[in-house]
């Protein structure tokens, strides 16, 4: 969730008094779920804001308008500020829409409204790793996104051949470090890994947006559909009961238990793309693990073992 379009919606409900979710989705130019889903998360923060039903309802902060945020408790701020604070973190234009909203507080509430936004810290570099800075490809599509501009873009495939396409972006999405262009062609929607755009350029061309587009939603349709194809392989193998917590760590929506077996394991299902690929997420385990089936997987395990006992089998035999 950005938290400067928290911000601003929390603004515009105090400048108009009442307003719906639809009015929001065209004033931050984003679809009404998404708007629906801003005023959900500031009233589950403990900021008063409740849905009116029936004709000329609406969204409204109890209290009615305001033109400042003096019609904030200070637990109402502190929530607000806890809610955005880590999140604007990495942005300076959010941080700054949350200093503007820190001196609009009574004097009394900035303190707690302070601590709360600094209470909370977002490191998204892992152990071992610098700060990851954004691409500059990324602030770029960024630019297309938000003003609706057409990309002409050379884009490599997995083979690394590359080709040009003319895309209408719909929105970015960073996961687990690697940003995807979610964006409609003349052949339906598609993803596309920012890091394989050799070269894009903005046109002067306005480009189509469906009106009702929700990228979350069509986020989750997305990682839905590549998840399915990372799970055409399945194998059924046998954990020590203890170290299955950590079997579901690494493996997530990849492993599912199937019940118990024998001398304290369980016998568990799990998936990647290809025989090879399980063999080597598997291989690491040793004899913690057995593979029962199918014997495509343990025949990819076999051949690992055999490669790595060529490879080291010299330095084994001159340590025993």
């Amino acid at each position: 969730m950005r938290a400067d379009r928290l911000v601003a919606t929390l603004l515009l409900m105090q400048t108009r008094g009442r307003v719906t979710a639809a009015e929001i989705a065209a004033e931050l130019e984003v679809s009404v779920a998404t708007a629906r889903r801003d005023l959900e998360a500031l009233s589950t923060a403990g900021v008063p804001v409740y849905p009116q039903p029936g004709r000329g309802g609406g969204w409204q902060l109890i209290g009615g308008a305001r033109t400042d945020l003096s019609g904030l408790t200070a637990g109402e701020a502190r929530a607000l500020f806890l809610l955005t604070g880590p999140s604007a973190g990495a942005v300076p234009e959010a941080r700054s829409a949350l200093r503007k909203l820190l001196r609009a507080l009574p004097a009394t509430f900035r303190g707690d409204a302070e601590a709360a936004a600094d209470a909370v810290v977002i490191d998204p570099a892992g152990w071992g790793h610098t700060e990851r800075e954004l691409p500059e490809m990324v602030r770029l599509l960024q630019q297309a996104v938000v003003g609706r501009r057409k990309v002409t873009m050379r884009y490599q495939g997995r083979d690394g051949t590359t080709d040009e396409r003319a895309v209408d972006p719909w929105g970015l999405v960073d996961k687990d470090a690697i940003w995807y262009l979610v964006a409609g062609t003349e052949r339906g929607r598609r993803t596309f890994r920012v890091d394989r755009i050799v070269q894009a350029d903005l046109t002067d061309q306005v480009a189509e947006h469906p009106a009702d587009l929700d990228l979350p939603a069509l986020w989750a349709e997305v990682v839905e559909e590549m998840e399915q194809r990372r799970s055409t392989t399945s194998a059924t193998v046998l954990i020590a009961a203890r170290l299955l917590p950590i079997l579901r760590d690494r493996l997530g929506r990849h492993c599912e238990v199937d019940g118990p077996a024998t001398e304290g394991r369980v016998r568990v299902r799990v998936t990647a793309h290809t025989p090879r690929a399980l063999a080597q997420q598997l291989a690491g385990w040793g004899t913690d693990l057995e593979v029962v089936e199918p014997t495509s997987v343990r025949g990819e395990l076999a051949a690992l073992g055999a490669d790595l006992v060529e490879l080291y089998g010299e330095d084994i035999s001159t340590t025993l």
